[in-house]
């Protein structure tokens, strides 16, 4: 039996690796690191079938070192240290540092992250992490702290193109065929940037053809996927047009969609912290201060999964997706940090009044450190007008106050006190 499509096509070398030119291009960062023949341990975040397997194998290949290669799914801490030692036994004066790939690394405890700890610090092992969820939240901080991240993005629908190519004209099965590529719109749409999901597609529509001649359109593709639901894979572009749908729908007040896309990742098998995760951004973005207990609410939701597991979280995650959803909403707080954010980038970085600094020594006094500086609870409403900006942005505004009762109230206690 042949092996799958993406699996003959995988790349060795990376001339053959489509997309990622950020990192493997000519003069980027990876590459030149690659070239030099040492690279540090590193963590590959992107989401699936962009090249993170393919990339940690072209690397071994290229620095001629030893390659283990564990799976988060089902390995633990007795494969991890087997490895290690493993590792210890190949390793050889001045030899690259075998490498050791861990995919779905996210999956791992924090146990089996704390047995890579000393091999990774030490150079035993050069670690290459594959993950699609963000480290921050699924990498322990002292393993994360001695890894690179670097993150791989989906396919462009010209580098689709490209790899449609190579394809039809290099696999050794395909290209005996004669097919004609008259519409590529539902090929690239349900691929997602997602280069393995474009192969299983092409396979699966390809497979099972014998006609004389393969036509390939939009309605085709669509047909065979239809015929076929476990083409759809909940790692791949269903996962993040779902949780796409799920946001926009809390955000668009509707909590019957929400309740349904919540319904439809719940069936389909996700990571709840996932879910949770993007319920607490939502609160803080879209919510915000038109509903200050939102955070509160979504921040609860996420302890209460830790503690009280599955299928129970189901109604923990419901009863936060529908508070969200019928909450009045703002995102006064995104837009005023990133106009801050903004104008730090233009005016760099502007000096602390002086009454506004801490003066702990008798120097920092006589220079007049702390100044003149007005304690607000010393005043009526525990209010005093000062300036607490750089002279260069005095009076600059940044929180432009939205109208919903919460955010009215803010508004109207400012005004009072700044006698607008």
């Amino acid at each position: 039996m042949s092996a799958p499509l993406a699996e003959r096509l995988r790349p060795q070398h990376l001339e053959e690796l489509i997309g990622q030119s950020h990192l493997i291009g000519k003069g980027a960062v990876l590459r030149r690191m690659i070239d030099s023949g040492r690279i540090p341990s590193i963590i590959l975040w992107g989401p699936p079938g962009v090249g993170k397997t393919s990339l940690a194998n072209i690397i071994a290949n290229t620095l001629d070192a030893p390659f283990y290669k564990l799976s988060a799914i089902n390995s633990g801490v007795k494969d991890v240290r087997d490895v290690i030692e493993k590792a210890k036994s190949n390793r050889f004066f001045e030899s690259s540092a075998p490498i050791l790939f861990i995919d779905e690394i996210h999956r791992f405890s924090k146990s089996q992250q704390d047995s890579l700890l000393n091999a990774v610090e030490t150079g035993i092992v050069t670690l290459i992490g594959a993950t699609t969820e963000n480290p921050s939240f699924e990498v322990i901080r002292p393993l994360l702290s001695r890894c690179q991240v670097y993150v791989l993005k989906p396919l462009e629908k010209r580098e689709l193109e490209q790899l449609l190519h190579r394809a039809l004209t290099e696999d050794r099965l395909l290209k005996e065929k004669k097919i004609d590529v008259r519409e590529t719109n539902a090929l690239f749409r349900f691929s997602g940037g997602d280069a393995r999901k474009l192969l299983n597609t092409l396979d699966l529509t390809v497979a099972s053809d014998s006609d004389a001649e393969i036509v390939i359109t939009d309605r085709m593709v669509t047909e065979r996927l239809q015929e076929n639901p476990a083409a759809y894979d909940k790692g791949g572009e269903m996962h993040y047009d779902i949780i796409s749908a799920f946001i926009k729908s809390i955000r668009g007040s509707d909590p019957d969609a929400a309740i349904y896309w919540l319904a439809r990742m719940v069936a389909g098998g996700e990571d709840p912290k996932f879910i949770a995760r993007r319920l607490v951004i939502l609160a803080a973005e879209d919510i915000g201060l038109a509903n200050p207990n939102a955070l509160l609410l979504a921040n609860a939701c996420f302890e209460a999964l830790q503690k009280i597991g599955w299928p129970e979280g189901r109604i923990v995650l419901a009863q936060t997706a529908l508070y969200l959803a019928t909450s009045p909403k703002s995102n006064s707080a995104y837009l005023s940090i990133d106009r801050a954010i903004a104008k730090v980038a233009q005016t760099g970085n502007l000096p602390v009044p002086l009454h506004l600094r801490n003066a702990p020594t008798s120097l920092m006094k006589e220079l007049n450190y702390g100044k003149e500086y007005k304690y607000a609870h010393d005043y009526e409403n525990h209010y005093v007008r000062q300036e607490y900006l750089p002279a260069e942005l005095k009076n600059s505004r940044f929180w432009e106050p939205q109208p919903n009762p919460s955010e009215a109230k803010m508004a109207e206690l400012m005004r009072k006190l700044r006698g607008e």
